[in-house]
C-alpha cells in the first residue's frame, strides 16, 4: 500500500535545508521566538530524561551568538524554574544578540538569570558544574574552528570529574555534513537536534561526540518540510514495514524468480551465498546459471536453488548467450550478476553480451561485474534506472578510477561520482553504507555492524536486493510514495502521489536495512564477530518478520520481538 516517504525513511535536513524549514515555518507565521521556546523546552525534556532531579544542580550554559546561543539562554530560564542554579556564559557581548536571540536574553535577565562573560579563567573555579549545555555554535558551523572556540572545546573536554554535558542540536565543532571533528568537537553524553537529526549526527564516528541522540520535534509543520525535501534520508528498521505485505492467493511465481549469473569454478560460495539470500529475502523462485563445473558448488546441497549449466566447455562463461538462458531471462523478474563470475576475458565478454539484449529484468551488479564494467563506459551507458550497483570501497574505486582510501576519505562525494557514471541506483558499501541515485536524495544506513565485516556478505546483499527486486518491483510500479519529489520546492504540501525515489532505489536500501540489521541480530550469539555470511543470510527472514511486521498497522503476532534500540533514530517526539 502507499506509505508515507517520512514514515519509512526520516529525514535528515542539512544546515542550509534546516534554515529552509525554519524560514518556511515563520513564513506561515509562526514567531522566530516560538520555535526558539520549543527547542528549549524540547532540551529541557531530554535532560529530565537524563537528569530526573534537576533541582539544586548547577549548570553552566556556554553561549554562542547565533541561535543556539539563544536556545541556551531560554533554557536557562527553564532550568532556573526547575530549582537548578544556570550560569549562561555568553562568548560575544549581550548588546549583539539580536533579533529571537536577544529577546530571550532580556527575559531570561528580567527572570533572574545569571549571564556572565564566558573566558577560560572560569574553568578553573570550584566547584565545577554538575552539567555543561553546548550552545556555542549550531548547524550552520562549517570549516574549522577558531582558535578561541577551539580552545574552549578544549577547555570543556579536558574538565575533571566530568561532568553531563548537552549538545544543544549539534556538537560544537561537529561538521553538520560529513559528522567529522574541525578538528576536534565537544564530546557530549546526550545531544538534542531539533526537528530532526541531521546527516553528520548519525554516522558511526560521530557518536564519539554526540553521545546519546534524542531528536524533538519543534512545532515545524510538515507542510514546511514537504516543500523544502531534504538531500539525506535515514535507513533503519523503519522502512521495512512496506515488506510484510503478503500477496492474497500468492503462488511461488507471484513471489518473483531470480537469476544469479556467476559462480564460475572455483567461485561457486559465492553465488551460492546471493542465491540463498534471494530466497531467504523472500524470492518465490531462484535459478543460479554459471559453466558447468560450477554447478555443484553453487548449489551446495540445497534443492531449491535451481541450476542452468552454461556453455561447452565447462569452465568458461560463453561469448554468445544460449538460447535456454535467454528463454530464462525472459521469464525471470531479477538478475544479479557477478558474485564469483571471475575477472577473464570471457567473463567480461559475457557481461557485454548480456548487457546488448534489447531487454532483461531488473540487475543487481556485484563483485566481479563491477570490475569487468570499470572503465567501460560503454557498458555502463547500457544500465538502467532499474538496476543496482553494490559496489565496496574496492569496487568503486576501480569503477572511479582511484584508490579506496580516496573513497573512504569523501563517501558522500564518492558516492555522486558513482551515481554519475549512470542511471542505476549505487549503494556504496561499508560501515553507514550510501544508497544514491542520480538527481535523486541520498539514503544513510547509519549503522556499523562488525558481524557483517566477513567475506561473502556482500554476496548475501546482492542476493537479499535481488530477492526485494524480484518480489516487490512489479507492485511498486503500480503505486505512488507519498512525498514531494525531491527538486520540486513548488509543489503543494497535500500532494499524495508523486514519488521521491525511484522503486529500485527504495528497494535497495529496504535491502540495505534488512542486510545489517539481519547482521546485527546475530552480534548476541557471535558478539566478538565468527559468524559466517551464511548465518547473515539465514537471519533475514526472522528480522523480516521482526521489522516488518512490527512496524505494519495491518498484521499482527511478530515471530521475533523488534528491539526498538535498532532504530538508529527515535522517532522525534
Amino acid at each position: 500500500m502507499p506509505r508515507l516517504f517520512y514514515d519509512l525513511f526520516p529525514p535528515l535536513p542539512l544546515p542550509e535545508e534546516m534554515r529552509q524549514w525554519d524560514a518556511g515555518a515563520m513564513a506561515l507565521g509562526l514567531p522566530e521566538e516560538l520555535l526558539m521556546e520549543n527547542a528549549a523546552r524540547a532540551a529541557l525534556d531530554v535532560l529530565r530524561v537524563c537528569r530526573p532531579e534537576l533541582a539544586g544542580l548547577r549548570v553552566w550554559l556556554l553561549m554562542g551568538s547565533g541561535n543556539n546561543g539563544g536556545d541556551a539562554a531560554c533554557l536557562a530560564r527553564h532550568l532556573l524554574d526547575a530549582g537548578a542554579h544556570p550560569l549562561v556564559l555568553h562568548t560575544r557581548p549581550l548588546s549583539a544578540c539580536k533579533g529571537a536571540s536577544g529577546k530571550h536574553v532580556r527575559i531570561a535577565r528580567a527572570a533572574g538569570v545569571v549571564f556572565e562573560r564566558c573566558r577560560l579563567s572560569v574553568f578553573r573555579r570550584t566547584p565545577l558544574p554538575h552539567i555543561i549545555v553546548d550552545g556555542l555554535l549550531g548547524t550552520g558551523f562549517c570549516g574549522t574552528l577558531r582558535p578561541d572556540a577551539l580552545e574552549l572545546v578544549r577547555e570543556v573536554n579536558a574538565l575533571p570529574n566530568q561532568p553531563f554535558v548537552l549538545a544543544l542540536d549539534i556538537p560544537s565543532g561537529l561538521d553538520g555534513r560529513t559528522g567529522l571533528a574541525m578538528p576536534e568537537a565537544i564530546r557530549a553524553n546526550a545531544t538534542v537536534s531539533f526537528a530532526a537529526a541531521k546527516p553528520g549526527l548519525v554516522l558511526p564516528h560521530a557518536r564519539a561526540y554526540t553521545g546519546a541522540l534524542h531528536v524533538r520535534v519543534i512545532g515545524i509543520p510538515l507542510a514546511v518540510q514537504r516543500k523544502a525535501p531534504c538531500s539525506f534520508y535515514a535507513l533503519d528498521g523503519r522502512c521495512l514495514s512496506p515488506l510484510a505485505h503478503i500477496l492474497p492467493d500468492g503462488f511461488k511465481n507471484s513471489y518473483g524468480h531470480v537469476l544469479i549469473l556467476g559462480g564460475a569454478p572455483g567461485l561457486g560460495g559465492a553465488a551460492h551465498l546471493a542465491a540463498r539470500a534471494a530466497l531467504r529475502a523472500g524470492a518465490g523462485l531462484v535459478t543460479a546459471a554459471a559453466p558447468g563445473a560450477g554447478i555443484a558448488d553453487i548449489k551446495n546441497g540445497w534443492p531449491e536453488i535451481m541450476t542452468l549449466p552454461l556453455g561447452d566447455t565447462e569452465r568458461q562463461w560463453p561469448a554468445t548467450l544460449p538460447e535456454g538462458l535467454t528463454e530464462l531471462l525472459a521469464r525471470c523478474s531479477a538478475l544479479v550478476v557477478g558474485p564469483g563470475m571471475g575477472r577473464r576475458k570471457d567473463a567480461s565478454d559475457f557481461i557485454a553480451a548480456l548487457l546488448r539484449l534489447p531487454y532483461r529484468p531488473p540487475t543487481v551488479f556485484d563483485a566481479d561485474a563491477l570490475v569487468l564494467l570499470a572503465g567501460r563506459p560503454d557498458l555502463l551507458g547500457r544500465v538502467g534506472k532499474n538496476d543496482v550497483l553494490t559496489p565496496h570501497p574496492g569496487e568503486a574505486a576501480a569503477l572511479l578510477g582511484c584508490t579506496a582510501a580516496e573513497i573512504q576519505a569523501d563517501r558522500q562525494g564518492s558516492l555522486a561520482r558513482l551515481c554519475g557514471l549512470c542511471r542505476a541506483v549505487v549503494v556504496l558499501k561499508g560501515a553507514a553504507s550510501l544508497v544514491g541515485q542520480s538527481q535523486a536524495p541520498t539514503l544513510i544506513c547509519p549503522y556499523d555492524v562488525p558481524q557483517l565485516a566477513v567475506g561473502g556478505s556482500g554476496d548475501v546483499l546482492a542476493g537479499c536486493t535481488g530477492g526485494l527486486l524480484a518480489r516487490m518491483l512489479p507492485a511498486m510500479r503500480m503505486q505512488d510514495v507519498t512525498a514531494q519529489p525531491h527538486n520540486n520546492t513548488t509543489a503543494h504540501s497535500n500532494s499524495t502521489a508523486t514519488e521521491i525515489l525511484q522503486p529500485a532505489h527504495i528497494l535497495a536500501g529496504q535491502a540495505v536495512a534488512l542486510h545489517v540489521l539481519a547482521g546485527k541480530s546475530l552480534a548476541e550469539q557471535w558478539p566478538l564477530r565468527g559468524n559466517t555470511p551464511s548465518a547473515v543470510a539465514d537471519a533475514l527472514p526472522r528480522t523480516q518478520s521482526a521489522y516488518a511486521c512490527g512496524f505494519a498497522a495491518d498484521y499482527t503476532a511478530p515471530t521475533v520481538t523488534r528491539d526498538p534500540k535498532d532504530d538508529i533514530l527515535p522517532w522525534p517526539r
